[in-house]
């Protein structure tokens, strides 16, 4: 701890807690995505495998500072299937 002007302030490692705090982007990215890709509308499904494929990023990163392997594997095949999802959606295929 030091002291600036009578106030304690505690050193702290911020990069850390800030990819704690990752995993709820991620949440709310994975159901945004969840909800795009069941809309009727071809580009807004399309749109969602895009924001799947952000969420995949997401988690992937925070497994990565979490040390959850398996979770970043799920990712990386994830990721695949959105890859997948998103050429198929493709607005101007039919």
């Amino acid at each position: 701890m030091c002291r600036t002007h009578g106030i304690v302030l505690a050193v702290m490692d911020f990069s850390s807690e800030w990819l704690d705090l990752l995993q709820w982007p991620a949440m709310l990215a994975t159901v945004f995505a969840a909800w795009l890709v069941g809309s009727n509308s071809k580009g807004r499904r399309n749109f969602g495998f895009w924001v799947f494929l952000a969420s995949n990023l997401l988690w992937a990163a925070w497994g990565w500072h979490d040390g959850a392997y398996a979770l970043i594997a799920l990712q990386v095949a994830l990721a695949a299937l959105n890859v997948r999802g998103a050429a198929k959606t493709e607005p101007g295929k039919k």
